[in-house]
């Protein structure tokens, strides 16, 4: 996953991005966030999505309690998921969308655009 053009990535620091769809994965565990992800990624692309806000929750440091396992995984899934061709980016979110517990993925356009 890889680079955006500067103006992305300047409209991205700034919070200045149209957000698609939001999918918040609190309250899962770790097979029904994968599941719930995967879902999200197949109706993203299935309509022509471009930015989807994943809020993950933050991920702790190793000094304290034992928590932020979907967002350890959340790389990892997007590597292996079918639609790995189809992300352009993932960046963290703007503190007005939920800075350190949340990412941006950015899709790209189907060729067929």
């Amino acid at each position: 996953m890889g680079t955006l053009d500067g103006g992305w990535d300047r409209d991205l620091r700034a919070g200045r991005i149209a957000i698609d769809m939001t999918v918040d994965l609190h309250g899962h565990h770790l097979v029904s966030a994968h599941g719930a992800l995967s879902r999200a990624l197949d109706r993203a692309v299935g309509q022509g999505m471009r930015v989807i806000l994943l809020i993950t929750g933050k991920m702790r440091g190793p000094d304290e309690a034992p928590r932020g396992a979907i967002r350890r995984e959340v790389e990892s899934w997007l590597a292996h998921s079918r639609h790995a061709d189809r992300i352009a980016a993932v960046r963290n979110a703007h503190p007005r969308h939920g800075g350190a517990g949340a990412l941006y993925l950015i899709l790209r356009r189907s060729r067929a655009e």
